[in-house]
């Protein structure tokens, strides 16, 4: 079965970086894109960025751009998430979540597989 393992949430100051993790296993196939999401208080969850492990290609949310990169490390079926200048509207508990596929789509229907989110919180 696919499972995924979201780590490295934590409280930061604004301004602060946290780097997280996503660490899959399970996994049947070599195709399949890795995104990060965010769902804060009373707000719907919504994509933040995503990876192809086809080609590498890459997503972000205007709302993240500049601020925060994903990469990834195919042979340990990770994806990081690396959150700089973090700023209080980005606390919320972020989710990374599979699909096996290389198209491009940051919507929550088209994954499949979910971790289990990691909180993160930025105070002012």
């Amino acid at each position: 079965d696919v499972q995924l393992q979201a780590s490295g949430g934590g409280l930061v100051q604004a301004g602060g970086s946290l780097r997280l993790s996503c660490e899959g296993s399970g996994f049947t196939s070599d195709e399949y894109v890795i995104g990060w999401f965010r769902q804060a208080p009373g707000s719907e969850r919504e994509g933040v960025s995503r990876i192809s492990s086809s080609d590498g290609s890459t997503y972000y949310a205007d709302s993240v751009k500049g601020r925060f990169t994903i990469s990834s490390d195919n042979a340990k079926n990770t994806v990081y998430l690396q959150m700089n200048s973090l700023k209080p509207e980005d606390t919320a508990v972020y989710y990374c979540a599979m699909f096996y596929g290389s198209w491009s789509t940051i919507e929550v229907a088209d994954y499949d597989y979910w971790g289990q989110g990691t909180l993160v919180t930025v105070s002012s």
